[in-house]
């Protein structure tokens, strides 16, 4: 039988990522606001892989028209009602007429936070993408580097995973996923390959800090927030469709006990963190 594929399915799994939004735009805010400034909003701008309109929300306070397409329909729904003055629409950025989603005149910006390493044809992605900007529009966007320098992909979660029979099979470099872009060399020739030019590549490191206001004044140690976050992935997904149903409920409390107790030895400053290495990129169209 063939390994599991970590490669997530968003069309599936967005619903269980939405629910967890509050959490991934806490933990992501660093990266957010870099790549605001780095895009200069203006005009009109478009989000690919919107999610639950966190750009969105961005662009629409700096008083663009913005748009946000995503494959996820329960993203969308997600980010249609958390900013109501932006739209978002369920579309596949590799094919669908983006242009013609702000009446063929094109965006001045389009932005992405992680939401563009997962095209089965990224070059033919890209240029469709490029098509759908003005002459002088801008691309920026945020992907990650490489994951083994990444605890984003592998705290909590190796406990989590060491449940099934069989380790899921981790994707070759460039296959479509997270990952996809880890390699700086083969990002830059998937945007020279679609047309862009003024190509930069910049390595950005932030920390995720998963602790949150615990209503006493304090904070919580983010523990329960991993957890969820961890749950709310492919890897956590996989897992529960794979063994919870064997394990029973019991057991299934007891492998998130354990995957608790993993966090808590790995707390720093008494809170779950972790680094995170990621590229930061921007390039005319």
């Amino acid at each position: 039988m063939a390994k599991d594929s970590l490669r997530p399915d968003w069309t599936q799994h967005g619903a269980a990522w939405a629910e967890q939004d509050a959490i991934f735009d806490a933990i992501f805010a660093p990266a957010t606001r870099a790549l605001v400034e780095a895009a200069d909003l203006t005009g009109s701008v478009l989000d690919v892989g919107c999610g639950g309109g966190t750009l969105l929300e961005a662009a629409v306070a700096a008083g663009t028209d913005a748009v946000g397409v995503d494959i996820s329909p329960a993203m969308v729904d997600a980010a249609n009602r958390r900013v109501p003055g932006a739209r978002a629409v369920v579309a596949d950025a590799q094919t669908a007429d983006l242009r013609g989603l702000i009446g063929d005149r094109g965006f001045d910006r389009i932005v992405s936070r992680f939401g563009v390493m997962f095209f089965d044809r990224p070059v033919e992605a890209f240029e469709n993408i490029r098509r759908a900007a003005v002459p002088d529009g801008r691309l920026a966007f945020i992907c990650w580097q490489e994951g083994s320098s990444n605890r984003i992909f592998s705290l909590g979660t190796k406990t989590l995973v060491s449940a099934l029979d069989e380790p899921p099979e981790r994707p070759a470099p460039g296959t479509p996923g997270p990952l996809a872009f880890a390699d700086r060399d083969y990002l830059r020739s998937i945007l020279d390959g679609s047309g862009w030019s003024e190509i930069s590549i910049d390595p950005f490191t932030f920390e995720s800090d998963y602790s949150t206001p615990d209503g006493a004044g304090g904070r919580t140690d983010g523990v329960e927030e991993r957890l969820a976050v961890i749950l709310a992935t492919s890897s956590g997904q996989l897992v529960s469709d794979r063994v919870r149903g064997t394990l029973g409920e019991a057991g299934w409390a007891e492998l998130l006990d354990r995957v608790r107790a993993d966090l808590r030895a790995n707390l720093v400053d008494g809170a779950v963190k972790h680094p995170n290495h990621c590229w930061l990129v921007t390039a005319a169209a």
